[in-house]
């Protein structure tokens, strides 16, 4: 029993350890850490953090992280973000599927005064690959992810991956 408990955690250790090699190497190519990164295990304890998801209305139905405000990504408005986001020092975390859309996003409200934006390395792909909470459209936990393409899916570790709108 002992055995098979050590071969099931090497290989959940494992799977983790792939999926954050193949994130590192997709967010070094893609983004240009124009905004500071926070990892999951800070965040958990960002209380006062107000979270942005990026990503599209129907990933953020499937799932997203609890009191996340949906502000998408090619429907994003800044002006609706201002009215609700007023103090432009509040503490502000933006996250997407693994965090490429998400520094777009992070940039936008920089340049428009936000100071303390981070990005979510990893987005939501690494949230729940750390065994993180996920809630959908109703408010309850869900395992269910949406993994946004086969390809991007490949990312995700942990929970059930969801395509499609």
């Amino acid at each position: 029993m002992k055995t098979t408990l050590n071969v099931f955690l090497f290989l959940w250790l494992t799977s983790i350890s792939f999926a954050q090699s193949k994130i590192d190497k997709t967010l070094k190519k893609l983004n240009e850490a124009s905004v500071d990164y926070i990892h999951a295990d800070s965040l958990k304890n960002a209380s006062n953090a107000v979270l942005l998801d990026a990503r599209e209305k129907s990933e953020y139905e499937v799932s997203h992280l609890k009191n996340a405000i949906w502000v998408g990504y090619d429907t994003f408005e800044l002006d609706s973000i201002v009215q609700k986001i007023k103090n432009k020092n509040s503490e502000i975390v933006v996250y997407c599927s693994i965090g490429v859309r998400s520094e777009d996003i992070g940039e936008k409200l920089q340049q428009a005064g936000y100071t303390k934006v981070k990005n979510l390395y990893g987005g939501i792909f690494e949230w729940k690959n750390r065994g993180n909470p996920v809630f959908d459209s109703s408010g309850n936990e869900t395992e269910q992810v949406h993994a946004f393409n086969k390809q991007w899916g490949k990312l995700l570790k942990n929970g059930q991956k969801v395509y499609g709108p």
